[in-house]
């Protein structure tokens, strides 16, 4: 029989790409890491993508929550979490290990598992260890599913601010002067550990900043003015991480430069610059994110300047072999040197964050950077590249 004269079928429309918004985490940063999702599913374009917000709480359950972002938002100088979003306190989302299986489930105790449907790409918005430090990014690779951000190596540099100034080194962009305290080496001889950070400030001079290692939001980190300052401050960073950094203080202006894959190649924003906070004793947490102390974008400076941090910025993202996104900070010094202090590989994203505010100033805004940012996700294959 003829098939010719029957009523066909109307084709189905493609389906939009599926993005999973992944948030929260394990680390201190939490809080800052719902805000951040709260503003990239309030921008993402819900006619060219459908969404899965997915949120793992502190104690590291994946978790379905609600796609509400006005909910992640700080109130009160307090930041959201996890829990307070969840659909539910016992269920759990799984992503499964099988690069040729992109179908996310859902379950609950004395349910029946369902299916949420494939995953075509991951947002992974999470600061800190346990997510922007390759942990994450190394679980998307084994499942095989595309990301925004960069890969397991280049987190995993970009999160520990030792090995990130080794590499910088190492490709000749100059950093300042610092000291790791090691875990087995605060165990085996506090005094001696001690006498590593007093030698430091007796070359270069107090005050000294004492951080966790793999730490950000400026979490952790105390001005430290004297000897007598030493011992709580070690003790704060190591609340967040057994291994710490200690650096000396650089006299000069903070300068931040964002920089964004381009289907070319990395590009540079306009720079910013960080002035001196006056209700607080440096760029700490809550001069971020709590009291939102303005930077100056485009920071004031002369042409020349503007196009050799752009450009340090450029070869910061590729020395670390980095994609997507890299937000890389810097001091002028008083002799017109930039001194790099550290790249962030998925940093501060809320609408007030610094990295968006100098890519609007460069003329994308953020639904566009959002964009791009998935965009470039999907054309990259995960493993080997």
């Amino acid at each position: 029989m003829s098939t010719e004269n029957l009523p066909q079928s109307p084709e189905q429309p493609p389906r939009k790409p599926r993005v999973a918004v992944v948030f929260g985490g394990r680390s201190s940063e939490h809080g800052i890491s719902v805000v951040t999702a709260g503003a990239v599913l309030k921008s993402i374009d819900r006619t060219k993508y459908d969404v899965l917000p997915i949120g793992i709480t502190q104690d590291g359950r994946w978790a379905l929550t609600a796609d509400e972002p006005d909910r992640m938002a700080i109130t009160e100088r307090r930041t959201p979490n996890v829990e307070e979003l969840a659909e539910s306190h016992e269920g759990g989302v799984v992503l499964p290990v099988d690069p040729a299986n992109r179908e996310v489930v859902y379950s609950e105790p004395g349910s029946v598992p369902k299916a949420l449907g494939e995953v075509d790409v991951v947002f992974p918005v999470l600061h800190g260890p346990y997510g922007e430090d390759g942990t994450l990014q190394g679980l998307l690779e084994l499942s095989g599913v595309p990301y925004v951000g960069s890969g397991v190596l280049a987190s995993a540099v970009g999160q520990d601010k030792e090995y990130m100034k080794r590499v910088f080194t190492s490709f000749g962009l100059k950093v300042g002067p610092y000291v790791v305290i090691r875990p087995r080496e605060w165990e085996r001889d506090e005094s001696a550990a001690r006498k590593k950070i007093v030698e430091l400030a007796g070359e270069h001079g107090w005050p000294l900043f004492v951080k966790p290692a793999r730490a950000g939001s400026s979490i952790g980190i105390t001005k430290v003015d004297d000897p007598s300052g030493l011992d709580e401050a070690i003790a704060e960073a190591q609340r967040h991480d057994p291994k710490i950094l200690v650096e000396a203080a650089l006299r000069g202006r903070e300068i931040e430069c964002g920089v964004l894959e381009f289907e070319d190649g990395p590009r540079a924003s306009v720079p910013a610059e960080i002035p001196p906070p006056d209700t607080h004793a440096y760029y700490d947490f809550e001069a971020k994110y709590i009291d939102s102390t303005p930077g100056l974008v485009p920071a004031p400076l002369m042409p020349e300047e503007t196009a050799e941090v752009q450009r340090l910025a450029v070869d910061a993202f590729e020395a670390a072999s980095c994609e997507g996104l890299v937000r890389a900070d810097f001091f002028l010094t008083e002799d017109g040197e930039f001194v790099i202090n550290e790249i962030n590989t998925m940093p501060g994203f809320t609408p007030i964050s610094m990295y968006p505010q100098m890519w609007q100033a460069s003329g994308i805004s953020y639904p566009e950077l959002v964009d791009r940012l998935i965009q470039a996700a999907l054309r990259r294959s995960t493993g080997l590249r």
